[in-house]
């Protein structure tokens, strides 16, 4: 005769009736404790040391800069788009997208950069006799 809910093939497995206890959660860091020493280390610093420490030097500051391109009803989409493609290196899509916004919203940043990096390329613009200024980014 064989029980109700029993298997021959687990007869070997036994069910003990014990409750499960949770293993306890790892103690929290005491950050202070492991940063206590290292503050320590920095307060006895050499007084020289500790004064270049807290002096920045700024040598040399440049301020970006975008190349501004202005809406015109002289110059054609494709004069604009071939410009920006051959004079800021845009791709075919990323020239006409700049060409529309230029249209619809009358200027557009194009490209981003230093003052002197976007200088010639300016001056590439406007010899095309399309508008085209520099701005600071603020």
């Amino acid at each position: 005769m064989v029980r109700k809910g029993f298997s021959p093939e687990l007869s070997h497995i036994r069910i003990i009736n014990r409750p499960y206890i949770l293993p306890k959660p790892p103690k929290k860091a005491n950050f202070t404790k492991i940063l206590q020493p290292m503050i320590k280390s920095f307060d006895k610093a050499n007084p020289a040391e500790k004064m270049m420490e807290d002096v920045d030097v700024l040598t040399e500051h440049e301020e970006p800069c975008s190349l501004i391109v202005w809406n015109d009803e002289v110059n054609s989409f494709e004069w604009v788009i071939e410009t920006l493609m051959e004079v800021c290196g845009h791709s075919a899509e990323q020239a006409e997208q700049c060409a529309y916004i230029i249209h619809f919203r009358g200027k557009y940043a194009v490209k981003f950069g230093s003052y002197d990096d976007l200088k010639p390329q300016c001056d590439a613009i406007t010899d095309r006799g399309i508008g085209a200024t520099i701005e600071v980014t603020v």
